[in-house]
């Protein structure tokens, strides 16, 4: 039981970062990202093309690969999801759900649907004794890089001119705007701030299991359900929400491997039903 709570925990060091990005989205726009999940696989993808060509370590391009997808969030942001916003909630989960469907389509017309992963090396089987339980160099590495993106953040949001901008926008967009805040940049520039956060995430995916272009869905359930248990708007409630997901799916793996998914959901509803904000949530944004 000990060793399912510690990988339970460390699993949730993954969801952590993988729901950063979805946290941020939510926290400057309001706007629920269908597509997180297939942005996620598509990180993944751009690593795995990156290796091909230049034949470096994938933890070694994860900066690179950071670096695109923020691009791609900033293109996209400002060319397509811009036009969605002050519409209602219906217009922007429409067109992320049809980013999804291009995406996945995309994949698997330049990738073919056979599962594809990326190799690090000798770390990914690497493990350390820490008392009574045995736990792996990479499962510690990625918890330790979650700790690390959501530090950065919060810096970011609570000590830079650029994290001002993005809280006022959360807290009050009419007076932001009256203040000659540019909405359609901030909002293109946090979409790439997330989506840098979610090119570390695919890596750390590509590494962690098989990829195939349809998977990302899965990945968008695991992201809300970690957003959500820890609190709407609260980053390191992220973190303690992807570790009580993390937990619950270990712990019912542990008693049988089939109720590993069904123990996290179940988990996922009882805080929804007790707790709706969630562990740490907040009336405020970010």
């Amino acid at each position: 039981m000990a060793d399912a709570i510690a990988q339970g925990v460390l699993l949730g060091g993954f969801y952590a970062l993988l729901a950063a990005g979805l946290t941020l989205v939510f926290g400057v726009m309001k706007v629920v990202n269908l597509a997180h999940g297939d942005l996620t696989v598509l990180a993944s993808y751009v690593a795995l093309v990156l290796i091909g060509i230049t034949g470096l370590n994938p933890l070694a391009l994860m900066p690179v690969v950071a670096l695109i997808m923020g691009l791609i969030g900033y293109a996209l942001q400002r060319g397509v999801i811009n036009f969605t916003l002050g519409q209602g909630l219906l217009p922007p989960l429409v067109v992320t759900f049809g980013i999804s469907i291009i995406i996945q389509n995309g994949l698997l017309e330049l990738f073919t649907a056979d599962s594809q992963g990326l190799d690090a090396g000798p770390i990914e089987l690497a493990s350390i004794d820490i008392g009574p339980v045995t736990v792996g160099w990479f499962p510690l590495l990625t918890f330790a890089l979650a700790v690390v993106v959501l530090a950065a953040l919060h810096l970011l949001l609570r000590h830079t001119g650029l994290g001002r901008a993005f809280r006022a926008l959360s807290d009050d967009l009419p007076t932001a705007q009256l203040m000659g805040i540019s909405t359609r940049h901030l909002f293109a520039m946090s979409m790439g701030v997330a989506m840098m956060v979610m090119g570390v995430a695919g890596v750390i995916l590509g590494i962690r299991a098989q990829v195939v272009p349809s998977i990302g869905p899965s990945f968008l359930i695991y992201a809300f359900e970690s957003v959500i248990i820890g609190g709407l708007g609260s980053l390191w409630g992220t973190l303690a929400g992807g570790v009580v997901l993390g937990v619950a799916q270990n712990v019912g793996a542990f008693f049988d491997p089939g109720w590993s998914e069904l123990a996290g959901h179940l988990v996922f509803l009882a805080i929804l039903a007790f707790r709706p904000r969630g562990l740490f949530g907040r009336p405020e944004a970010l």
